[in-house]
């Protein structure tokens, strides 16, 4: 398939190249020249604002893929087949869906001067998505599915690409144990906690799992392991390993022999990656000694990572990540709200703005966290096994990839997480039953 435009430009390549493989499986052909555009025979799209001939769809552009700035964008949403879009245009389509998709992706709007949160990260309240009340779904996999339909009644003879739904669990093991294998001073700080709060039966279960009578409530790593063996379930998972404790770091030492083990032990059975500390976010010399301590206990090149409480700053985060040989990334999504942060249930290449540039590091979307439904929407564990079927639902009628993120406390037996477990696992089990694709299988 052909795309005609007055000019080619590195924006409009990454977008067409992107939107190119998930309809044909291969990016869009782009040329300048009308001439052979004219003469092309097989299906064509003018992106212009001028016709060619009668064999052409037509997508009238506005001006964002032919600029080289960032700045505001007039955006004004619209209900267009009967889902929101922006960017309207005359033509055979509705709406500009190479700029609208390369806004949503690029995350354009990440640039722009905007609020953040309590944790110095962009604030999703900022986002079109939540503003417009498109966060909860894959919108750009809905205008792909959309604009397949248009191009189909157009090119009826044209075999397009059927994608398939796919269902990856990760998990962030930010903190491996909450009682054994830790630092004397940690272990009587936390039982006088619990007794200066009358915490007693916190304090029974430390001491019965001190003495070895009982598992760590935060130890369901044999669980997962059943899980995913009953499921035939692939995981991934990110090691926290912060050399160094801080507020937001409290994961037993990375050089812990049981730490050592646990780690070695994934790493045998799973696909393994980096959950760089809080503390790497503000001293950039910690990301690759971080990944070189996990390296060296895995014997495993690491190549992927998961930003410790969805912390960064684009572009400089990435760029990082970049440079410690980081190719793929699954921080795309908000630590502070479920849903779409970019809008999409498909991974895709990070667009550096500022570089105008495409990069080599695919970033893996996520739509919910455990965490957020927890702390920062405050369900309870129904609750949140509806908001999770939501997703697989909206997720597997795009034929997406559904990307979950859980942590080991929530799927322990710790009485603060009670149930969570339990619909987890009826959640597993819904998907790995209904579904043909569970980690590409």
């Amino acid at each position: 398939m052909i795309v005609y435009t007055n000019k080619i430009t590195p924006r409009l390549q990454y977008i067409t190249d992107f939107i190119g493989k998930e309809i044909i499986g291969e990016p869009f052909q782009l040329t300048a020249d009308n001439f052979y555009f004219n003469d092309y025979t097989g299906p064509k799209i003018n992106y212009s604002d001028a016709k060619i001939n009668n064999e052409e769809l037509i997508i009238n552009n506005c001006s964002l893929l032919f600029e080289n700035s960032i700045k505001e964008q007039n955006i004004s949403c619209f209900e267009a087949n009967e889902f929101k879009a922006f960017f309207k245009t005359e033509g055979d389509y509705p709406f500009d869906i190479f700029a609208a998709t390369f806004y949503l992706l690029s995350r354009y709007e990440e640039y722009l001067p905007h609020k953040k949160d309590m944790y110095g990260r962009y604030a999703h309240e900022n986002s079109l998505a939540f503003k417009e009340g498109f966060l909860n779904v894959p919108l750009v996999n809905t205008w792909i599915e959309d604009f397949k339909k248009t191009l189909k009644k157009k090119f009826p003879t044209f075999n397009f690409q059927f994608s398939t739904f796919n269902f990856q669990p990760t998990y962030d093991i930010d903190e491996a144990f909450a009682f054994k294998n830790k630092e004397l001073s940690k272990m009587a700080g936390g039982f006088a906690r619990s007794l200066v709060n009358r915490e007693w039966s916190i304090v029974n279960e430390r001491w019965r799992v001190l003495r070895g009578k009982a598992n760590d409530p935060y130890d369901a790593f044999k669980w997962m392991d059943k899980l995913h063996g009953k499921r035939n379930l692939k995981p991934l998972y990110f090691f926290h390993v912060a050399v160094e404790k801080g507020k937001y770091d409290k994961n037993i030492s990375p050089s812990h022999p049981a730490m050592q083990q646990l780690m070695k032990q994934h790493a045998e059975k799973y696909s393994i990656g980096i959950h760089p500390s809080w503390a790497s976010s503000d001293d950039e010399s910690l990301l690759e000694k971080e990944i070189r301590v996990l390296e060296s206990a895995t014997g495993k090149k690491i190549t992927a990572s998961r930003q410790h409480y969805i912390r960064f700053t684009l572009p400089h985060t990435f760029r990082r990540l970049i440079a410690a040989g980081i190719t793929d990334d699954h921080s795309m999504g908000y630590g502070s709200i479920n849903g779409f942060r970019a809008s999409i249930a498909s991974s895709f290449y990070w667009y550096d703005l500022e570089k105008e540039k495409q990069t080599n590091l695919l970033l893996h979307p996520f739509c919910f966290m455990e965490a957020n439904s927890f702390f920062e929407q405050k369900y309870l564990p129904q609750r949140a096994y509806e908001e999770m079927m939501h997703y697989y639902n909206a997720v597997k009628g795009v034929n997406g990839n559904l990307i979950t993120i859980w942590h080991n406390n929530f799927l322990g037996t710790y009485p603060l997480f009670s149930g969570w477990r339990d619909v987890y696992e009826e959640f597993v089990q819904q998907v790995s039953g209904e579904s043909s694709m569970v980690n590409g299988q």
